[in-house]
């Protein structure tokens, strides 16, 4: 058997829909729908719904500012987004663990180190995909680290140590190359970057990230059902038909591929795959099959949101998006910590 039979033996088991489950990924989508035109709206030219419809025909200089920035920006705000919040529930459901997401292993700041040495070096220049690739094993690097020092069944503490320990690894390493770096100029860009930000961004950026974001997101939809089969435990999962190799694995190599992609256009950007799941889990239930795709919906819409919001605070430069998603994360994350003390009582053993 494999996952897919797994998931339609514990599928039979499952609790029915409710009726708000049901409604949310429609009510998402309209959501999605609501932002992308105020997202192509605002900025320092600000359009309105007529400029709007001429610029999609290609008339006019709305047509240039919408296919040259708005429309790029727009597009990375939902994939990267997306991918975010559909990472966070995979790995959550993965590792069984409510406060597990990809900033947690070190996975931003290790596709940004792989990212900052491309930049570094210059490669960008000469190979298109240097910097998604960079990115995508930096983020890969830093998982599979976590899960070498820490074990995928290890206790909450001991999985933020360690995550903690490889961030701050990454973090010194980006700061090294940047103190390294001869031209004060690429610094400033170097630092800016890795604060997160869709500014500047154009179609080039969304075809070098979307297929590897694609890739990912596909295969983490489909692990869905070996998700849901792990909240039985490992052996029953087994005795399911779920290979629990193959599960990790895969979980693992396409949340650093999509993590990688999405860093490489963006910045770091953290605390997405930590809140989207946590919003859609009062709608689905804890079933982590069911979480997955409101999650990446989620995901992309308080991206998007958080990337209209920047351009309405008024500031001499436009605030980064990073920046933005760390204030609404942090405090979400200390609060999920402290309302999940037990977890971490002295009782416990890491």
């Amino acid at each position: 058997m494999t996952i897919e039979a797994g998931d339609r033996f514990v599928l039979s088991h499952a609790r029915p829909r409710r009726m708000t489950e049901r409604m949310l990924t429609p009510a998402l989508i309209f959501v999605l729908v609501m932002l992308a035109p105020l997202s192509l709206m605002i900025g320092h030219a600000a359009l309105s719904p007529g400029d709007i419809l001429s610029g999609l025909r290609g008339e006019g200089t709305a047509a240039i500012i919408l296919y040259e920035i708005r429309l790029p920006r727009l597009m990375l705000a939902m994939m990267v987004g997306g991918m975010l919040g559909l990472s966070g529930a995979a790995l959550q459901g993965f590792l069984r663990n409510p406060l597990a997401e990809p900033a947690i292993f070190g996975a931003p700041q290790a596709a940004a180190l792989g990212a900052v040495i491309v930049l570094y070096s210059g490669l960008t220049s000469a190979v298109s995909y240097a910097l998604p690739l960079a990115a995508i094993a930096g983020a890969l690097g830093s998982i599979l680290l976590v899960f070498l020092i820490a074990g995928t069944q290890a206790h909450l503490v001991t999985m933020i140590l360690s995550g903690l320990a490889v961030s701050s690894l990454a973090g010194a390493a980006t700061s090294l190359v940047i103190n390294l770096s001869p031209n004060p100029f690429a610094v400033t860009e170097i630092v800016f970057w890795l604060m997160g930000s869709f500014e500047d961004r154009s179609m080039r950026h969304v075809a070098l990230a979307l297929p590897f974001i694609l890739v990912s997101g596909a295969l983490l939809l489909r692990c869905g059902g070996g998700y849901r089969a792990l909240t039985l435990g490992e052996d029953v999962a087994r005795t399911l038909g779920v290979n629990m190799k193959r599960l990790r694995w895969i979980t693992i190599g396409a949340s650093a591929c999509g993590i990688g992609a999405g860093v490489a256009v963006s910045g770091a950007i953290g605390f997405v795959g930590l809140v989207a799941p946590h919003l859609a889990r009062p709608f689905v239930g804890a079933d982590p099959q069911r979480v997955l795709v409101p999650s990446g919906l989620i995901g992309a819409a308080l991206l998007t949101a958080a990337d209209i919001l920047v351009r309405l605070v008024p500031a001499t430069s436009e605030i980064k998006v990073g920046v933005v998603t760390a204030l609404i994360g942090v405090p979400m994350f200390l609060y999920l910590v402290a309302s999940r003390r037990g977890f971490l009582g002295p009782g416990e053993a890491a």
